[in-house]
């Protein structure tokens, strides 16, 4: 990575920051909480070092008042080094994902929902896990009793941005080792100048003399976003390095040793079976597991995933028993002991050692689960699943078969872009042809417009009489029924967007089963439910109200304003898709029906 100096803030020995550009959300910094800007990135940041009594040791929490139950502390040190049959040298990144116990803790813990509501599902804060991005550095010191320095500093965060992390990562850490606590604490506190990440917004971050730009997407995004825009960059000095994704992993790189089983891989991810990644490395497997569960995008991968996992994990023992079904988890490990562990899971990817060269590796072959042997296992896919869409044998073709010349010379590197926006663009395609005949049947339980009124006809039995009410609830969605969609298929199913063959039909009754079906379904159900209600509320709204009232009783009129309460509580509390102008005719509504009453009921209904 290229590293630009300029004269922004940079790290001294006594930990003071020179003079730099100031950031220009200097003036609300003032009137935030403590550390509020920087929690909009990272809970916080660890050191985690070797000690030669107590093995892996926590050095260092910043900031020091972020609490972290002994549980989590026991596993950031584990999950912060490579196992020891990694035997990594160097300076290694990976990244590892924990589950949070107890809760949110951070005592200047920013609300969600602002940044969610308009997010990707993809790229939506996790609710329950931290996750970890490492920068590990083992190397040969005399001065050590040991004879090795080893040290990681670990970024922990709910924001799935791996790749600015790894970023900021790759600038702040061989720093830090140089000169230790000061410097961290003087890039936090840049950190804590940083603007809150806000979806459909390109951002400048300034860290270490350098300013990083980012596009953080948005929901609203088409499907292959474009390159963060450069309209600012002329003012800005130095030069910025541009991020063209804060999150997405070079599929092809990843994809390297199992391109010819990229589309097995992809169905089991789709339907959320068990996998086991064994790795040479944890940088590999962190790599592997976070690409395979980014290929169904833009479906949300629902099921449990570890892009790095030991022995010493405190579910260790919860994700490997025997006594039942393995669970719907990817895992990716390093250490050979797992495959005599986790025998009786259904797939085992083993990646071999990767390769300095240019040059496509050797590609993996498809193996049934009876060839595993303990700890001398071949790479391999491990597995007895037979996929059900056949094979792009002309992608395959343009991914394997590269022109020598564009292997040669300065711009050997170059294809790889290429091939990844392939390969990415293949899969793309791939989840949208699976989806959207699912979305096409989805749309079709919604009621009709028509049926979306503010009123609803009743009948007092003693005495018979018509009457009028608001209706208390929108009307609702019409059920999912499998046997219908499978029907739809016929019409409407995924031969007219994808030129594979294969049983459909098959792969959409094994999806119906997974997590993945279960979240989306309730993903969107959730939000169809959310239109109807904006939907009704503009019912309303554009409602002759006042000849409503004419002939109410003043109980039926201070119902209505207490579901016109409610109505908006929700239209605002839950952030649903609702005109600016029907929520404030909404409060002009319930002010000029409380204006109708009596005093008294007045003075109840709206209290000093």
């Amino acid at each position: 990575m290229e590293v630009r100096a300029g004269a922004g803030p940079r790290c001294t020995g006594d930990g003071l920051r020179t003079a730099g550009p100031k950031s220009s959300g200097r003036a609300a910094r003032v009137s935030a909480p403590p550390w509020a800007r920087f929690s909009a990135w990272l809970e916080c940041v660890c050191v985690v070092t070797f000690d030669l009594e107590l093995g892996q040791a926590l050095e260092l929490v910043y900031p020091s008042d972020f609490r972290l139950t002994d549980k989590e502390k026991s596993s950031i040190c584990y999950l912060s080094f490579p196992d020891s049959h990694s035997g990594c040298l160097g300076d290694t990144q990976f990244s590892f994902r924990m589950r949070q116990c107890g809760g949110h803790r951070s005592p200047w813990h920013a609300d969600d929902q602002p940044y969610n509501s308009k997010a990707p599902m993809t790229l939506q804060r996790e609710p329950a896990h931290y996750i970890g991005y490492v920068y590990f550095r083992q190397v040969k010191d005399s001065s050590v009793k040991r004879g090795y320095f080893q040290k990681s500093l670990v970024l922990l965060s709910r924001l799935p941005f791996v790749r600015l992390f790894q970023s900021l990562l790759s600038l702040m850490a061989p720093e830090y080792f140089d000169k230790l606590a000061p410097c961290l604490e003087a890039v936090c506190n840049e950190i804590d100048q940083w603007p809150a990440p806000v979806p459909g917004e390109t951002l400048n971050l300034p860290v270490m003399g350098v300013i990083i730009q980012v596009c953080i997407p948005s929901r609203v995004d088409k499907l292959e976003p474009s390159p963060p825009k450069h309209g600012d960059q002329e003012n800005l000095r130095p030069a910025p390095m541009v991020l063209t994704s804060i999150h997405e992993p070079d599929l092809f790189r990843c994809f390297r040793p199992v391109l010819t089983h990229v589309q097995t891989l992809w169905e089991l991810m789709l339907l959320g079976e068990p996998l086991v990644v064994l790795a040479p490395s944890p940088d590999v497997s962190s790599e592997m597991v976070l690409a395979l569960t980014s290929c169904l995008q833009p479906l949300k991968f629902c099921c449990d995933f570890r892009p790095y996992f030991t022995i010493h994990d405190s579910e260790f023992k919860e994700l490997t028993t025997r006594t039942q079904a393995p669970p719907n988890v990817v895992l990716g490990v390093t250490n050979p002991f797992f495959i005599k562990t986790l025998q009786h899971w259904p797939h085992i990817l083993r990646i071999g050692e990767p390769k300095i060269s240019g040059d496509l590796p050797k590609q993996i072959k498809l193996k049934k689960p009876s060839r595993l042997k303990t700890l001398d296992t071949k790479p391999g896919l491990y597995t007895a699943y037979t996929a059900h869409l056949h094979r792009d044998k002309a992608l395959l073709k343009r991914l394997l078969k590269l022109p020598a010349s564009l292997w040669q010379g300065v711009q050997k590197q170059r294809p790889w872009d290429v091939q990844s926006a392939l390969l990415k663009r293949h899969l793309l395609e791939l989840t949208q042809s699976f989806i959207i005949p699912l979305e096409h049947y989805m749309a079709s339980l919604m009621p009709l417009q028509k049926s979306i009124t503010p009123w609803k006809v009743g009948v007092w039995v003693f005495p018979p009489q018509r009457r009028e009410d608001l209706v208390q609830t929108p009307p609702q969605i019409r059920p999912f029924h499998q046997d219908d969609f499978l029907h739809s298929l016929e019409h409407a199913g995924p031969q007219l967007t994808c030129v594979l063959k294969g049983d459909w039909l098959g792969l959409y009754r094994r999806f119906f089963k997974s997590p993945h079906f279960d979240g989306w379904y309730r993903q969107r159900h959730r939000e169809m439910a959310q239109k109807l209600e904006a939907l009704h509320l503009e019912a309303i709204c554009e409602a002759n109200i006042e000849t409503w009232m004419k002939d109410k009783s003043e109980v039926e009129v201070v119902d209505l304003v207490l579901k016109l309460r409610e109505k908006l509580v929700r239209a605002q509390g839950h952030q649903l898709p609702v005109k600016e102008a029907t929520l404030h005719r909404a409060q002009l509504y319930i002010e000029m029906v409380i204006g109708s009453l009596p005093k008294d009921l007045q003075a109840v209904l709206c209290p000093p």
